[in-house]
């Protein structure tokens, strides 16, 4: 991976041959396919086709609308919609045609126009046309989800410039990403939505243009997808030898122990294992032994992002970052690892873990230049260490960091009265919640609350339902959540404006989960969307991930590099697996 950045850093993105008709869109370096490819290496394009396969799901769900924040949404809603273009799983943020047939982009990167593939149509048999994309744009950037609102800002307007075409226009100074934003989004049916009030939740399956249709809905227990016959795009190269399984069935599991056994008892098919405890000694049974319950890791070479504890910064009290690095203290993730996780992770440390934009060195002069106009609103270790996470010898004492957070929580004037740390902005005892929605996070908490209490702060797991917990977040209603940012994000980009910029801090259900306002993280982010060669991501992204790391944003967690499976012995398999995903969309149900 490292050697491929290195060498697509010497180039300029490959969408500089502007205003003439395309057929691949990336950010960096040269397509891996060229025109008129038969279809990706990872696939079985001889794959045989039908069979069921039956899936779990954490959550319950009450709407069948994915694009609006009311209701919790289903598990496999996007089988159900196809988009522009859609991404290979074997190079980086490389797109191909799917309803778009081709592309141009003008010189100088202000509008974008797609040829649509005359064939693309909807489920009812009505065709795909510029006017469902000018629909498409224009209401998830009034109607939807907050996230979708912010994300296609950037793409100003799309106009009909014939009976198959259509132009997205950018807005002025748009950031190097707004081509792969325009290429990848989700086209919705115009026609369909003039009868169906877009922004209500509903249990009624929704039109689509995809691989699956819903076929049958069991509301909050399951839910099963129908591979449509029909379907206009099953023979083209970005699809040939994938959706391959005629019936996928997802059913909820609220209780994971619970999951787990209907897995063993043959219940539902395939699951990915987050637990490391369950892996290392849940699946000793006769059916894995036999073969006929596979259990394997599947290497997963996709930037891992940072899964950790997300701190409110809203919170009055947790705007202190001498708290929040006291907190972060009481993990001991020596111990947790040894006795919790079997020796199974690497601690992250960086929001690019596994990317060459994680702040692994010293910054270089390039960083610099970006930081010392912000050089007193940050802490000198920003300019003079490497960011390191706090270790322990993994007895289960973590006696040094405690002592260390002690003298960060006296020092910033939460003083001790009567064994209570005392809050200075309210004179009350500080207490601290963690807020969750399923339990199994809380064998790691549990020694973090002891770690708490012998600091004086009261600490405490709240577990809510899962439309409490989505709505306790969209109203920044909570201390301290688990959260996973930036997975499988290789070149850093747009999304790092949604996650930081101060301008998000306040945007109910948007994705700046910690409410960070930060004019030096703002000038980062900025730096980000506007490089336009590796040259000038590197820096900036590095320059990030030390303030948002300097700052104790987050309370890092731990990572794998691999997908846990566990699955019973009636799939299929492509040869040659994706280099970025799971690829189960590839995979087929064998024959008899």
């Amino acid at each position: 991976m490292r050697r491929i950045l290195f060498l697509v850093a010497l180039l300029l993105p490959f969408y500089a041959h502007a205003e003439s008709w395309q057929q691949a869109l990336t950010l960096f370096g040269t397509p891996k396919y060229a025109t008129n490819f038969k279809h990706f290496d990872y696939v079985n394009p001889t794959a045989p086709k039908g069979g069921t396969a039956k899936m779990a799901s954490p959550s319950s769900f009450d709407s069948l609308n994915p694009f609006i924040m009311k209701g919790v949404k289903a598990p496999g809603l996007k089988m159900l919609y196809d988009s522009l273009m859609v991404a290979s799983l074997d190079e980086p943020q490389t797109y191909y045609p799917l309803i778009a047939k081709r592309f141009r982009l003008a010189e100088d990167k202000s509008w974008m126009e797609f040829e649509l593939n005359p064939k693309a149509k909807w489920h009812d048999g009505k065709p795909i046309t510029p006017e469902d994309v000018i629909w498409t744009l224009e209401t998830l950037k009034l109607k939807a989800d907050p996230v979708y609102r912010i994300t296609y800002q950037p793409l100003e307007k799309a106009t009909k410039t014939g009976e198959h075409s259509v132009r997205i226009d950018f807005a002025e100074n748009a950031h190097r990403e707004v081509p792969i934003l325009a290429a990848s989004m989700t086209i919705l049916p115009k026609h369909y939505y003039t009868e169906v009030e877009f922004e209500k939740t509903t249990l009624i399956p929704p039109l689509g243009s995809g691989p699956y249709k819903i076929d049958t809905v069991d509301v909050g227990r399951s839910i099963t997808y129908k591979r449509h016959d029909d379907y206009w795009g099953q023979k083209l190269p970005v699809n040939l030898g994938q959706y391959n399984i005629s019936k996928l069935r997802y059913d909820v599991y609220r209780d994971a122990t619970v999951q787990l056994e209907a897995l063993k008892a043959g219940e539902f098919d395939i699951h990915r294992e987050y637990i490391s405890r369950n892996w290392a000694t849940a699946y000793n049974t006769p059916a894995v032994q036999e073969g006929r319950l596979i259990k394997t890791e599947i290497p997963d070479h996709s930037p891992q992002g940072m899964q950790a504890f997300f701190f409110n910064l809203r919170q009055p009290h947790l705007q202190s970052p001498a708290l929040r690095e006291a907190v972060a203290l009481t993990m001991d993730f020596e111990w947790t690892n040894k006795q919790l996780f079997y020796g199974a992770y690497a601690r992250n440390s960086s929001f690019f873990q596994k990317t060459p934009f994680a702040a692994t060195e010293l910054p270089n002069k390039a960083e610099l230049t970006l930081l010392e106009p912000f050089k007193e609103g940050l802490p000198a270790e920003v300019f003079t260490e490497i960011p390191a996470l706090p270790t322990s010898d993994g007895t289960g004492q973590n006696r040094t960091n405690l002592l260390q957070a002690q003298t960060l929580l006296d020092e910033a004037g939460f003083t001790l009265k009567d064994g209570k740390r005392i809050n200075p902005i309210n004179g009350k005892p500080l207490e601290i919640e963690f807020m969750l929605s399923q339990p199994t996070m809380q064998r790691v908490i549990m020694p973090m609350l002891r770690g708490l209490k012998k600091l004086g702060i009261e600490g405490r797991v709240r577990l809510v339902d899962d439309a409490q917990y989505q709505r306790r977040i969209e109203t920044r209603d909570f201390d301290i959540i688990s959260n996973w940012i930036n997975l499988g994000v290789i070149f850093p980009g747009i999304e790092q404006f949604n996650y930081w910029h101060s301008s998000q801090a306040t945007v109910e259900g948007s994705n700046n989960i910690t409410g960070m306002s930060s004019a030096a993280v703002d000038a980062m982010v900025k730096a980000i969307n506007n490089a336009r060669t590796l040259e000038d991501l590197t820096p900036a992204a590095r320059a990030l991930d030390r303030i948002l790391l300097s700052n104790h944003t987050v309370i890092p967690h731990w990572h794998s590099g691999s997908f846990r499976m566990a699955f019973w012995d009636k799939f299929g398999r492509p040869k040659l697996l994706p280099k970025y995903g799971l690829g189960f969309d590839t995979w087929w149900i064998k024959q008899e």
